[in-house]
């Protein structure tokens, strides 16, 4: 019986999160839509005319639990790095089909011997109107090094018929940032000593000067003060439950 009870408790758990999923969606230059959905901390769902992403998706490595068997199976998914919170092999097999693409750094890649490795610097084109570029991710104040070091992790830039998608990863305001070009919607992670400061997020933000932000893997972070800081720069601020 309390098994059953447990078992219960976990579904409605997971059916409220479901339920409270936001939802934001855009449109490419030829009126293509792009269906953001958060999930939770670095998990997000990109649906493209069609064509199911998932990145960094994770079971319970990151809380709420997330039962990805509720999902569409995802046509692409996108690892950035090896950290539990990154990379789930439950969720990956929840979310895999024999024509799922996946795209990881090679540090994840030596894990499971899985999917394609990626690097910095590298860019693929998936589709005709799908191309992946994989950018640097990593820590740069004294003493945080050792949580992601220089040239082993993956942010990436997504580009879907146009539309630019900048998911940073686990990383700091790096100089790298300022040779991304256009970029329509940013990730940035804020979650000190891990990612970026407050401080940081918001000069990363003037640095990439994207069209719309969405802090990411903020848990405890109070980020409700980050659209006020960047009142003024054009930078239109969304907060969602990236906790």
């Amino acid at each position: 019986m309390k098994k059953l009870f447990t078992t219960l408790l976990v579904m409605l758990v997971v059916t409220a999160a479901n339920a409270q999923r936001k939802t934001d969606t855009f449109t490419t230059p030829t009126g293509k839509n792009v269906t953001i959905t958060c999930i939770k901390h670095a998990s997000l769902e990109i649906n493209f005319d069609g064509t199911e992403i998932q990145i960094d998706p994770v079971t319970d490595g990151a809380l709420p639990m997330t039962d990805y068997s509720t999902f569409p199976k995802a046509n692409i998914i996108l690892i950035t790095h090896e950290h539990q919170d990154h990379f789930d092999l439950q969720a990956i097999g929840s979310l895999r089909h024999p024509a799922t693409i996946i795209y990881e750094p090679a540090s994840v890649y030596n894990r499971w011997f899985n999917g394609f490795a990626i690097s910095n610097g590298d860019s693929v084109y998936i589709s005709d109107n799908i191309q992946l570029k994989a950018v640097p991710a990593y820590n740069t104040t004294p003493g945080r090094e050792q949580f992601h070091p220089k040239g082993r992790d993956n942010g990436y830039i997504l580009i879907l018929d146009g539309f630019r998608i900048y998911i940073a990863g686990d990383t700091e305001d790096i100089p790298e940032m300022a040779e991304l070009g256009p970029i329509d919607v940013a990730f940035l992670p804020c979650n000190q000593p891990y990612t970026m400061t407050t401080d940081q997020l918001i000069n990363a933000a003037k640095i990439i000067r994207p069209k719309v932000l969405f802090p990411y893997h903020y848990s405890n972070t109070p980020i409700a003060k980050v659209p006020m800081m960047l009142a003024g720069s054009g930078i239109d601020v969304r907060i969602r439950d990236y906790k």
